[in-house]
């Protein structure tokens, strides 16, 4: 990572390793949603969506799943509820029938001061609107701290959701993503923060 100001960390991947050490066996299911992004894996547990994921292709999810399972303490089970209010509110949300997800998060893929940051963000950037590096810095009470909150974006188990796609450099540049800038792109076109494409 070169710049926190243009590049937020591919840590978002669907193969990005969980952060956090697990005390228990915990239950979780995962769902893979196909959107005009590209796949979202999705994974949750009894508390709240867990991870989302972009380019979720089979590779990639493979990799993902083994490290949940490795996570979470065992093999996912049918019939976590989170999973489909998860799935039927990023349904909305790219139909542009969604404005504020109100599925419960489990914040257990994240951590310190990342957490502290996803948090600041997923409660004070609405629908939009973007804020920059060192103003997100500035709203958890460390302004010195405008790269790390960069590297905080990198690592945001659950991109789309907790917005991180809102989160843009200082000199109105869109900044970096872990999803990749096309993909940054689309979400704030749909948001209608940029034009959307025309092509």
């Amino acid at each position: 990572m070169t710049n926190a100001e243009q590049v937020s960390g591919p840590a978002a991947a669907p193969d990005a390793a969980p952060r956090a050490t697990p005390t228990a066996r915990r239950d979780w299911a995962w769902a893979r949603l196909e959107t005009p992004i590209g796949p979202l894996l999705l994974a949750a547990t009894r508390e709240g969506l867990a991870q989302v994921a972009f380019h979720a292709d089979e590779r990639t999810t493979r990799r993902a799943l083994t490290r949940l399972e490795q996570f979470f303490g065992g093999p996912p089970l049918p019939g976590i509820p989170h999973l489909a209010m998860a799935t039927a509110e990023l349904t909305a949300y790219f139909s542009g029938e969604l404005r504020s997800f109100t599925v419960p998060l489990d914040w257990s893929l994240s951590a310190g001061f990342n957490a502290r940051v996803l948090h600041a963000l997923a409660a004070g950037v609405p629908y939009g609107s973007v804020v920059g590096y060192q103003d997100l810095a500035d709203r958890v009470g460390d302004p010195g701290a405008a790269r790390a909150v960069g590297a905080a974006m990198g690592s945001n188990p659950l991109p789309v959701v907790v917005p991180c796609h809102r989160v843009v450099a200082s000199d109105g540049g869109i900044g970096g993503f872990g999803g990749g800038l096309e993909t940054k792109r689309l979400l704030l076109a749909l948001e209608g923060v940029l034009p959307a494409p025309l092509f």
